[in-house]
């Protein structure tokens, strides 16, 4: 049974409070606005510390009193003074939504558009990102993705620094402002995902650590002190981010959360912290008829991450791809620093098309080690999430160079086009359709001087492993925020547009093309790598409906014979076409028989035929 916590407003000028502090020996709640007062808490067998309150209203400003201070509510859902001031009560049941709260969009369908909500729009908070949600929707995408929102220091964050996992970003707008945003994309079919950090809490206004013991001394991230899940008293330390899940689920609707880094959650115990995580939000998923997902961030390469519990797997729903990523970067771009180093060869891409990862228990040059799980079959599809570029991706590159910086025009159509006809679940990142000219870059605003500080040296230790060389960009400088904001005036220049319709043909390509959608299985694939002409040819079916794709990722033209004979095929796309500011189409509209055929440098071309269910040669594995 998952323990409720934070402040919860029950009605009727009444309130129950509930913190999770095993060690303390006396606890006092702290009204400070409208009226100051103080009241003694009582304490049950688990720790935990609990009082309905009366006479009092939403909008409450509080502190939790203990060793003579004053600290704000560790399951804050409110924190509008920054992490450093009062907790505010907030009445999760007055938001009057107005769209349905249906049985969720099922993963496959899942076109994801990853936003981080400061650097989005002008304004910069949920309202701005409303404002952008009709455009969302023509361009063809099915669910946002929004980086995380829990309430960290200052107002410039990516969100990872947050200390404060329920309260709702101040500088965003807040709980009633996020719901809202929920509610807007229901109400046009776009499903909400939430990044949401369970690896680690950020440095500055931290104060988990005083009420309950909650980080552990045996293991260590790259990003601070690890989560206690598996010592003394883990339990109230799993019921804390457990019910926090559950949180946002019914709280504030979200279809899915995107678990960040979880192979910097440490667990050891006989039941994975995820696997209860999983098994809390199928029960929810049971008793709302409604399916809530967990999609997992991992370098692992680990299958027993989304395996069933019931075969020893964590039973989360579905895990991103960075060999997926590694592979189109590294073809496109010629660079090997860093991890980029295990990537480049078109056997790798082939592989990652076929079992979602290249390295499955195979020899990393960068780790120097076997790396990844040996997999007895290929991946569900839709159990893997890929991507050309992601906030990762762009910002931690030392100058937070997005895609178009590093490669020409017909290189960002030929990427696009081999994440949108994937079998995978494509995601797209913030201004990335139309080929956004502004960098990512990593920015915050922590108020210490010497963790700002710490934060500009750290950055420039991690850029070492890449060989970049120069002056880093201070990430505390709020100018480094402003070059991050999106550039929307770009859609204005035809280039910039082309793309965005490009975008947008190729997204109505894979919704309504049948042998392109994404299937659970994977049977309906066959893929073919040419290393030395840098070629892919992938072969995707379904039922009748047959597609031909050739991703040339080639500097030069690549000429290959064409032996199908008594077969008709027709041509569907050409990104060199001029239709989309290419050089030209070279291949005929329509392709018979036998025939030479040649393919432009850094292109994609797909030919569809539907063939009947039965006849000779009919495979029972393509039906």
């Amino acid at each position: 049974m998952i323990k409720a916590l934070g402040a919860r407003y029950l009605g009727d000028k009444k309130c129950e409070f509930c913190v999770w502090a095993p060690s303390l020996e006396k606890l006092s709640l702290r009204i400070v606005s409208p009226l100051s007062r103080l009241t003694a808490l009582s304490k049950d067998e688990g720790g935990y510390w609990s009082i309905i309150l009366e006479d009092i209203e939403p909008g409450a400003r509080y502190f939790y009193h203990f060793n003579e201070k004053d600290f704000p509510d560790p399951a804050s859902f409110y924190q509008p003074e920054d992490v450093f001031g009062a907790s505010c009560l907030v009445d999760h049941g007055a938001f009057a939504w107005k769209s349905q709260n249906g049985k969720g969009m099922a993963l496959e369908e899942m076109i994801i558009y990853e936003v981080h909500v400061g650097t989005f729009t002008p304004e910069g908070n949920f309202t701005g990102v409303i404002s952008k949600l009709n455009y969302l929707k023509e361009l063809g995408i099915t669910a946002i993705e929004i980086m995380p929102i829990a309430q960290f220091p200052g107002e410039r964050n990516w969100g990872y620094d947050g200390v404060f996992p329920f309260a709702v970003q101040h500088s965003y707008g807040g709980p009633e402002d996020f719901k809202a945003l929920v509610d807007a994309a229901h109400a046009l079919k776009i499903a909400v995902v939430l990044d949401v950090v369970y690896n680690h809490l950020g440095p500055e206004g931290n104060v988990l650590g005083n009420f309950m013991p909650c980080f552990s001394e045996k293991y260590k991230t790259p990003w601070g002190q690890a989560i206690n899940f598996d010592d003394e008293y883990s339990y109230g330390v799993r019921n804390f981010f457990i019910f926090n899940a559950l949180y946002w689920f019914e709280c504030f609707r979200v279809d899915a959360l995107r678990l960040d880094a979880i192979h910097g959650i440490y667990d050891r115990s006989a039941k994975h912290f995820l696997a209860e995580l999983s098994q809390e939000v199928d029960k929810l998923s049971l008793q709302q008829n409604k399916k809530f997902y967990l999609i997992a961030e991992s370098d692992l390469n680990d299958a027993r991450v989304i395996l069933p519990r019931t075969e020893g797997g964590h039973g989360l729903d579905a895990q991103w791809s960075d060999d997926f990523h590694h592979c189109i970067h590294t073809l496109l771009t010629n660079e090997t620093q860093g991890y980029y180093a295990d990537f480049g060869q078109l056997s790798g891409l082939a592989k990652a098309f076929k079992s979602g990862f290249v390295y499955t228990w195979d020899y990393s040059r960068f780790r120097k080690r076997y790396h990844g799980s040996a997999l007895n079959a290929p991946l569900h599809a839709s159990q893997l999430v890929v991507f050309s570029q992601n906030h990762d991706q762009v910002g931690n590159r030392q100058c937070g160079e997005r895609l178009p910086a590093l490669v020409s025009f017909e290189a960002l159509k030929l990427a696009a086009a081999t994440v949108m006809f994937s079998p995978f679940i494509p995601l797209l990142f913030m201004g990335e359709e139309y080929g956004e000219e502004s960098p990512f870059l990593y920015f915050m605003s922590f108020f210490d001087k010497g963790l700002v500080e710490a934060v500009r040296q750290g950055r420039k230790y991690e850029f070492k492993a890449f060989g970049w060389r120069g002056v880093g960009i201070d990430p505390y400088e709020p100018e480094t925020f402003r070059r991050c904001k999106l550039c929307w005036e770009e859609l204005n220049v035809p280039v910039h547009k082309t793309l965005q319709l490009f975008y947008q043909h190729i997204i109505t390509m894979r919704k309504n093309t049948p042998a392109l959608l994404c299937r659970p299985s994977q049977d309906f694939l066959e893929i073919k790598a040419l290393e030395e002409k840098k070629m892919l040819k992938v072969t995707r079916r379904h039922k009748e409906n047959e597609i031909k794709i050739f991703l040339n990722f080639n500097r030069s033209a690549n000429t290959f014979p064409w032996n199908r004979p008594n077969e008709s095929w027709k041509l569907i796309l050409d990104t060199s076409d001029h239709r989309w500011l290419g050089p030209g189409q070279s291949l005929p509209d329509q392709l018979e028989g036998e025939e030479n055929i040649s393919i432009n440098p850094l292109s994609c071309v797909c030919y569809e035929r539907n063939r009947p269910l039965t006849g000779e040669g009919q495979s029972p594995a393509y039906q």
